[in-house]
């Protein structure tokens, strides 16, 4: 077994290892389950969510053990990454992973519960939302925000960024966090990851139009990029499902 703990919870070791041996019988589901699955518990005063990954096949198995990181791990050090560049996320607590013969078999990633408003798909889903284009624009203002500190959010989708309301003022916060990269960002990829927010053209508007007011670009311009590369990616996206469709029996 390996453990990376916040050294704010180093005296809960042993629960956080109980919980994760118990994931299956105790604890709130959280969400949808999908290909993972997130379970709340209370620690003390605490909520926590314990999101539990799929178990990798032999390939990923032999693939995650000896040449790449756990996505587990990854979203741990991802987590304290973005803090440290003051992206708000939830509270990261620790990752575990239980191997077999040497080969990675379950891991867990344990954060604080983040209360929040709204998601991005509430904003995709609803046009009608009060203060729907400011939100958007302020949405927008963060994304940019991660790219000048050099942050490219590979899963930058419509449910991974939870929202609250703060009086006027909107906070961002990121989760599903294992899909990073932290680089310089040139123009094409910081256009590109609006590509899964919005099927939208009005929402994509928005976007387009606030960054390209920050950063001095013509709007139009920036418009035609961003729209151009929804709809790339929502082609390639339809065609990719279709093909698994094909596939299953």
């Amino acid at each position: 077994m390996l453990i990376n703990l916040n050294e704010q919870f180093l005296n809960h070791k042993e629960s956080l290892i109980d919980l994760v041996k118990n994931f299956d019988s105790l604890g709130e589901s959280f969400g949808p389950k999908d290909r993972n699955e997130i379970k709340l518990f209370v620690l003390q005063d605490i909520t926590i969510c314990v999101k539990s990954f799929k178990r990798p096949n032999f390939f990923n198995k032999l693939i995650y053990s000896f040449f790449r990181k756990s996505k587990a791990q990854r979203s741990f050090e991802h987590a304290n990454k973005l803090i440290s560049k003051g992206i708000k996320t939830p509270n990261p607590i620790a990752f575990i992973e239980f191997k077999n013969f040497d080969l990675i078999n379950n891991s867990f990633y344990i954060c604080e519960k983040f209360d929040y408003d709204l998601t991005f798909r509430d904003l995709s889903t609803n046009l009608n939302l009060p203060n729907h284009e400011e939100i958007v624009r302020q949405f927008t203002r963060f994304t940019n925000s991660l790219h000048e500190k050099n942050i490219l959010f590979l899963d930058h989708s419509p449910g991974n960024t939870l929202i609250k309301k703060n009086g006027s003022v909107y906070e961002f916060c990121l989760v599903d966090l294992n899909r990073m990269k932290f680089k310089n960002l040139t123009l094409d990829e910081r256009i590109s990851n609006f590509n899964r927010l919005t099927t939208h053209s009005s929402i994509v508007k928005i976007m387009s139009d606030e960054f390209a007011l920050i950063n001095r670009f013509d709007s139009d311009l920036i418009f035609s990029k961003m729209w151009s590369s929804t709809k790339k990616f929502q082609r390639n996206f339809k065609m990719r499902r279709n093909f698994k469709k094909i596939l299953k029996p």
